[in-house]
């Protein structure tokens, strides 16, 4: 008979960053829906606060900017302070720059890196000492589709996202001495403010955009709950011996 509580996150604390939109929001609310208390942590003040009253009792909006590591220190000394443990880390928070390496200044080199892949560093850092002495966890990085292949006119972002999927392997060799767990979760294009943000950068009708970005096998976009469910298998107890993985999540984009 299958134990029920292998489904159920009752008593588990998750941090997701990014978590006032897209698929970072929709990580945080799901999280919350299987009984997880969720941290919000963004630089995104009034969408954190939007997203903490949404999801409601059981969350906490901490502003952080992932790239600073007295933010990221802070952030963790909040979380401690307000739930005393954490056992479940989704690394959500990025950007993309839809520029090639001569379009690309490099204020926006560094912003993409500082955010995508620094940004995982300074806050697993601050959190892994906590979510050890508690026993272990499961901290899921959110890469891309575009870090296992390259992609036009982003460069910054495929450099960051390949970053990410090598990082998850060596974190999961270096911590699961201390039962944490590391995984990570390759979207490929999903209906969010940040997809839709690349039709603009690239002047391209939003309309037209979202049409050719549905073009795979499964024929539709991605949603932030299609993600979130895949983030909450690696991040529950479903997937015990589930280390080191990198869990494609595409509608089939780059089989």
């Amino acid at each position: 008979m299958i134990d029920e509580k292998l489904f159920r996150l009752d008593g588990k604390v998750a941090v997701v960053t990014g978590g006032s939109s897209g698929i970072g929001l929709g990580c945080a609310g799901f999280l919350s829906e299987m009984g997880s208390s969720v941290v919000l942590a963004d630089i995104d003040e009034a969408g954190g606060r939007s997203a903490e009253a949404g999801i409601g009792r059981g969350s906490l909006f901490v502003r952080c900017d992932v790239s600073s590591d007295e933010d990221c220190r802070n952030m963790a000394s909040a979380v401690i302070a307000r739930f005393g443990r954490v056992d479940i880390l989704v690394n959500c928070a990025g950007v993309i720059k839809r520029k090639d390496v001569v379009q690309l200044t490099e204020k926006e080199w560094d912003l993409s890196i500082d955010i995508t892949l620094k940004g995982i560093y300074l806050v697993s850092r601050h959190l892994i000492p906590f979510m050890a002495r508690g026993g272990g966890g499961s901290i899921v990085n959110i890469a891309s589709g575009w870090g296992i292949k390259g992609g036009p006119k982003a460069v910054s972002y495929c450099a960051a996202k390949g970053g990410v999927i090598n990082m998850t392997r060596a974190m999961a060799i270096d911590h699961g001495p201390q039962n944490i767990r590391v995984n990570s979760v390759s979207p490929g294009d999903t209906d969010t403010p940040l997809l839709r943000d690349e039709a603009r950068q690239l002047g391209i009708d939003e309309t037209k955009w979202l049409r050719e970005s549905a073009e795979r096998p499964l024929k539709r976009l991605g949603t932030p709950q299609d993600i979130a469910m895949a983030v909450y298998f690696l991040a529950s107890d479903l997937s015990p011996w589930i280390t080191g993985a990198n869990l494609v999540v595409d509608g089939g984009g780059t089989a």
